[in-house]
C-alpha cells in the first residue's frame, strides 16, 4: 500500500455529465430557508465502497449515465445560482447547456484506512472532494468525484451549495442516483422510474413568508459584503497536519445507559431522544477537552428539519432546504465542566433538550436572523460546537449496485469545529459520530468520551 507520505490522487479527466433528455430551461426562486446558508460553505461529503473485485472500466460508465438519467429529475444540481444586478435576490437557474462537472481520479492510498474509525490526518480527505467555482454573480451548484482505488474500491466525493439543497434533499438525491444505477446493473424496463419517495417536489409556491424574513436576510447579506450583492463564500479556515478525524460510536445500550442515567436523577420533562442524548454528550467531551476557564462561553448550535413542523407541513420530498437552526451562543462552560455524578452532561441535556422543545414555526425568523447580531460580538477563538448530517438522513442506503458504503464522511466538518452524526453503518441502531480535532484536543476528547458511560 502507498504509505502516507507518498499517497497521491491522480485527476484522470474532468468531464460535464447533463441530463439524459433534452430538457426545458428552469429557474427556481430561493426561499428565505435557502437564504439563512446563503455564504456558508459547501457540504462535502465523501462515501467510500469496498469493492477490490471492481475494475475501473466497469465502474466510471455506469455512474455517469445513471447519474445523467438522475438529473432528470434534480434538475437544479446540474444548473447554477446567479444573482445579477437585475435580480433582488438569487435563483437557480438550469438551461439546456448547463451540466455537472464531474471529475475522475485515481489514488494509491489505503482505502480501508481512510473508511476507518481511528485517526487519520484530516488534509487526507480534501482532494477526494471536487470544488465548486463560485464568483460574485454565479455559483455552481453541484460537483462529483469519482476516485477509484485499484484492487480496493472507490469512493465518491460530493459538493453541494448549501443554498440549494439541505442533508435531507441530498441524500434523496444520492438514493436515487444509487437507484438508477443499480437498475442499469438489471437491464430491465422499469430503469427510468424512480420510487416516489425520492422524486423530488420542486414547487417553491408552498413556502409561506408573512413576515418578509427572506428581506431582512437579504440585507444582513448583502451588508456582510460591504453593501454587495455577492455570491462569495464565507472564508474556511485552513486546515494543518495538526488536525486529525476520528469516528466515535455509541451504540444503542450506550446511548440506554446515558438515557437512565438521566431518568434517575431528573424528574423534569426533558426529551431524551437519541439526538438529544448523543449531542448532549458529545458537546459535554467537547467542552472538557478544551478545558480552560470555566467562565468562558461556547457557541452551541444544530439545525433540524421542519418539512413536518410547518403548518401545513410540507411535502417529506419537497426539494430545497427546510431545515432550521438552534441552540444558544452564549452557553456557559461551567455548568458542563462539573465533574460530580455526571452532573455536566445533565447540564448539556437540559439545555439541547429545551433548544428541541423550542422548535416551532413561531421562532422562525429569530432562529435565522440572531445568528448575524451573534457573531458581530463574538470574542475570537470561542468554541464553536455544532452539527452536520443527522441519525435520519439514511445515507448507508445508498447501493448503487455494488453494496452499500462502508463508511460515509463530512469532510466539511473539519473547517468550523463542527461534529458530523449518522445512523450507523452496520444497521445495528447505534449513532457515528465524525470529529475533527488538533491531535491533542483529539486525545482528551477520545478520553472523556470513552470513560463518561463506565
Amino acid at each position: 500500500m502507498g504509505h502516507s507520505n507518498t499517497t497521491t490522487v491522480n485527476i484522470l479527466e474532468v468531464v460535464r455529465i447533463s441530463p439524459s433528455q433534452p430538457t426545458d430551461s428552469l429557474t427556481l426562486p430561493l426561499t428565505f430557508f435557502d437564504l439563512g446558508w446563503l455564504k456558508l460553505h459547501p457540504v462535502d461529503r465523501v462515501l467510500f465502497y469496498g469493492v477490490p473485485e471492481l475494475p475501473c472500466s466497469s465502474l466510471i460508465p455506469k455512474l455517469k449515465s445513471s447519474l445523467s438519467s438522475t438529473l432528470l429529475h434534480y434538475l437544479p444540481l446540474a444548473g447554477r445560482l446567479a444573482w445579477d444586478s437585475s435580480n433582488p435576490k438569487p435563483s437557480i437557474v438550469y438551461s439546456p447547456d448547463d451540466a455537472v462537472y464531474v471529475t475522475v481520479a485515481e489514488s494509491n492510498g489505503d482505502l480501508s484506512r481512510l473508511a476507518g474509525d481511528k485517526p487519520r490526518p484530516a488534509t487526507k480527505f480534501h482532494p477526494l472532494v471536487p470544488e465548486l467555482h463560485v464568483s460574485d454573480e454565479m455559483a455552481r451548484i453541484f460537483a462529483v468525484q469519482i476516485t477509484f482505488f485499484p484492487n480496493q474500491g472507490f469512493c465518491l466525493g460530493v459538493t453541494a451549495h448549501h443554498a440549494v439543497l439541505d442533508g435531507k434533499t441530498m441524500s434523496m438525491f444520492l438514493n436515487a442516483w444509487a437507484h438508477n444505477c443499480k437498475q442499469e446493473h438489471q437491464e430491465c424496463d422499469s430503469r427510468d422510474a424512480l420510487p416516489y419517495d425520492l422524486i423530488p417536489f420542486m414547487d417553491r409556491t408552498v413556502v409561506q413568508d408573512p413576515t418578509g424574513i427572506e428581506t431582512k436576510l437579504l440585507t444582513k447579506w448583502v451588508s456582510a459584503s460591504n453593501n454587495k450583492r455577492s455570491l462569495k463564500m464565507f472564508p474556511s479556515k485552513k486546515i494543518g497536519d495538526e488536525v486529525v478525524r476520528v469516528t466515535y460510536r455509541l451504540t444503542r445500550e450506550n446511548i440506554q445507559k446515558l438515557r437512565e442515567l438521566v431518568v434517575e436523577t431528573k424528574r423534569a420533562e426533558l426529551r431524551l431522544s437519541t439526538f438529544v442524548i448523543t449531542y448532549a454528550y458529545v458537546i459535554t467531551c467537547m467542552v472538557k477537552a478544551r478545558g480552560g476557564d470555566p467562565t468562558r462561553l461556547v457557541c452551541v448550535g444544530f439545525a433540524s428539519d421542519f418539512r413536518s413542523r410547518l403548518n401545513p407541513p410540507l411535502p417529506s420530498t419537497y426539494f430545497g432546504n427546510c431545515i432550521v437552526g438552534t441552540g444558544d451562543y452564549d452557553l456557559k462552560a461551567e455548568p458542563i465542566l462539573e465533574e460530580e455524578q455526571g452532573l455536566g452532561f445533565m447540564s448539556a441535556v437540559e439545555s439541547v433538550s429545551g433548544w428541541v422543545k423550542g422548535l416551532c414555526p413561531e421562532n422562525i425568523e429569530k432562529s435565522m436572523l440572531s445568528p448575524f447580531e451573534a457573531f458581530k460580538r463574538m470574542e475570537p477563538g470561542r468554541q464553536m460546537i455544532s452539527v452536520a448530517g443527522s441519525t435520519r438522513l439514511g445515507i448507508y442506503g445508498s447501493d448503487f449496485g455494488w453494496g452499500k458504503p462502508v463508511k460515509v464522511e463530512i469532510v466539511t466538518i473539519d473547517k468550523d469545529e463542527s461534529v458530523s452524526l449518522s445512523e450507523s453503518g452496520d444497521g445495528t441502531g447505534g449513532v457515528e459520530i465524525g470529529v475533527s480535532l488538533k491531535k491533542d484536543e483529539m486525545e482528551r476528547f477520545g478520553s472523556f468520551f470513552l470513560t463518561g458511560f463506565k
